[in-house]
């Protein structure tokens, strides 16, 4: 075998071995930074709550997640909506144990408790955290 054809052999085995290192981080950073956004929306969700709880009216509640929703989208684009809020609010009273949070943040994508965040029966919203992880 000629020795270019080897350089070429072993270089192409370099390029698949680096680029599978590079692949393996970015999904590494992908789920660190998903977790790191479900634990943020779970805290967001329960400071609003507790903020919410202390006026005590359905439409002081709307008024809040309404003038939050403007005030961070102006502050941080896109992606504050009062829907937004609300899942996140949704999101920190259905699963209101910050440990359950912390053991699944990792495992689960924040669509994942989106979807589970309406399923009202604890048992089969449960079952379904479990399968999905």
């Amino acid at each position: 075998m000629k020795v270019e054809k080897q350089i070429a052999i072993n270089d192409q085995q370099l390029v698949g071995e680096i680029s599978q290192l590079i692949h393996d981080s970015k999904q590494r950073v992908t789920v660190s930074v998903n977790a790191e956004l479900t634990l943020l929306y779970w805290h967001i969700g329960q400071r609003i709550s507790q903020h919410i709880l202390q006026g005590e009216r359905a439409e002081y509640g709307k008024e809040v997640i309404k003038t939050l929703s403007q005030h961070l989208t102006a502050q941080f684009g896109k992606g504050w909506g009062r829907s937004h809020l609300n899942y996140c609010v949704k999101f920190a009273e259905t699963f209101s144990d910050l440990q359950i949070i912390h053991a699944l943040r990792g495992k689960l994508s924040w669509t994942h408790f989106k979807a589970l965040i309406y399923i009202d029966d604890p048992i089969k919203r449960d079952f379904y955290a479990t399968m999905a992880a």
